[in-house]
């Protein structure tokens, strides 16, 4: 797994790595907003949603204590990360601040 996410998030597309939990009731309501985000920015944008419960590891690598956790990656390198919900338009100007 770890090989892989590391593939993922060396990437010049920005990755935005979405760290989820089935029970999280925050994180249902961010799967819709994260569609629209990915239907505004097609191909400018990578979206990869990462279970906590499967990948503990991987969590605790990046220190994600809460879910819904959302994380911007480019090249590799974390540009940015917050923690709960936010609005699809919020998460684009993120995403373009960063790009």
């Amino acid at each position: 797994m770890k090989s892989s996410f590391k593939n993922i998030v060396d990437s010049e597309i920005p990755v935005l790595v979405d760290f989820y939990a089935d029970w999280c009731g925050p994180c249902k309501m961010l799967a819709p907003i994260l569609k629209q985000v990915k239907d505004a920015m097609g191909d400018r944008l990578k979206i990869v949603k990462i279970d906590v419960d499967k990948n503990q590891k991987l969590a605790a690598k990046y220190n994600v204590r809460g879910v819904p956790t959302m994380m911007l990656f480019k090249n590799g390198k974390q540009l940015w990360r917050q923690s709960g919900v936010l609005q699809k338009n919020d998460i684009i100007e993120i995403i373009k601040q960063h790009s």
